[in-house]
């Protein structure tokens, strides 16, 4: 292997002068996040809503650029710095976002129902992706975006278990489309399971992906859906940190992508089973928790997160044969319905056992 390759790969240690070899990479990036945030803001116009919103406009961009081109070497560092370093910093910058005050105002019996709906969602629907055949990588991307809270999940968990960009694109991309079918069709279930607006909200908040689809499918509803669902939405999300932490523990146990046996335990120093940016995101949540961050900061930290998981996203989609992605789409589109369908079961389960509302 010639000298040269390692130094491409190693990017976190870029040095000054081959800073530029990142632009062309880079600028591809940023072009496709600008589309997509255009896109999703004639939505805002239209709609009220981003039914669709810019992160996955980005990757499915990203993923038909890369049908009718094939990035050439001088993109590539750029694309692979994109979907790796500036995805941390994006997970990074989300912990501002959270706060433990509203979460433990909230009572413990809803704390604990969430909690326990997370962690049997991700066990569900890891068996349902395992028995319809699919790699444990991919399984466990699945779950967590199906746990938790959709792409950003996914988006979070696959650097930390090594997964394979086009899964990280499968996963995202049907997920996505769920995520507007349930916007969509969630509002059914206030007559058809005889639901309070408060149970609504708290189904809504648990079964939603994303905090905006969260608002859009409880806005029509009532306010107070929508301060509930929100409420229990974001509980939800600060299940991301403990469960990204728990994947870096069993992350070194995964079978490598293509084997049947058990991959055999590895010694991995502090930083490889906690990851810098899980501790980063701990670290914010805490601080703003404390009342350290001031709350004027806290919107243009969060859409600057925001903007640049798009910005990795893009890059993941440019990394994705979608000839791959089409041959694990049957299997993918089941797992990831079979999945939501369990965690509506739960949470309804949850909503009656628990008496809410």
């Amino acid at each position: 292997m010639s000298a040269k390759a390692p130094a491409k790969e190693a990017l976190p240690g870029t040095a000054a002068g081959e800073a530029p070899s990142l632009l062309p990479g880079l600028l591809v990036c940023l072009a496709i996040t600008a589309a997509a945030v255009a896109v999703q803001a004639v939505e805002e116009h239209l709609t009220g809503h981003p039914y669709v919103e810019a992160l996955v406009v980005a990757i499915l961009a990203g993923i038909a650029l890369r049908t009718v081109w094939v990035p050439g070497e001088r993109y590539r560092a750029g694309i692979a710095f994109s979907a790796k370093q500036v995805l941390e910093v994006a997970v990074t910058l989300l912990g501002t976002s959270i706060s433990l005050g509203a979460i433990v105002a909230s009572g413990p019996a809803l704390l604990i129902g969430i909690v326990g709906t997370v962690i049997l969602a991700i066990t569900a629907s890891y068996g349902i992706c395992r028995a319809l055949g699919l790699p444990a990588r991919m399984a466990i991307l699945v779950a967590s975006g199906n746990a938790i809270c959709g792409n950003s999940a996914i988006a979070a968990v696959a650097p930390v278990i090594g997964a394979d960009s086009k899964d990280v694109a499968a996963s995202i991309a049907f997920t996505a489309v769920l995520g507007v079918l349930m916007v969509l069709g969630l509002p059914l279930f206030l007559p058809l399971a005889g639901l309070s607006e408060h149970q609504y909200g708290v189904l809504a908040g648990l079964t939603v992906y994303a905090v905006p689809q969260v608002l859009a499918a409880t806005v029509p509803i009532s306010l107070l859906a929508t301060q509930v669902g929100t409420l229990v939405k974001l509980v939800r999300v600060l299940m991301l940190g403990p469960v990204v932490v728990a994947f870096a523990l069993i992350a070194p146990h995964l079978p490598p992508e293509g084997a049947t046996g058990k991959a055999g335990p590895r010694r991995l120093g502090f930083f490889k089973l906690v990851p810098w940016f899980i501790l980063g995101f701990l670290a914010l949540a805490t601080l703003r928790s404390l009342g350290l961050v001031p709350e004027a900061v806290v919107q243009p930290v969060t859409r600057l997160a925001g903007l640049l998981t798009v910005v990795s996203m893009a890059a993941l989609g440019l990394g994705v044969d979608v000839r791959v992605l089409a041959r694990v789409g049957a299997r993918v589109t089941l797992a990831v319905t079979g999945s939501l369908l369990v965690l509506l079961a739960i949470s309804l389960v949850l909503i009656r056992g628990l008496g809410l509302g």
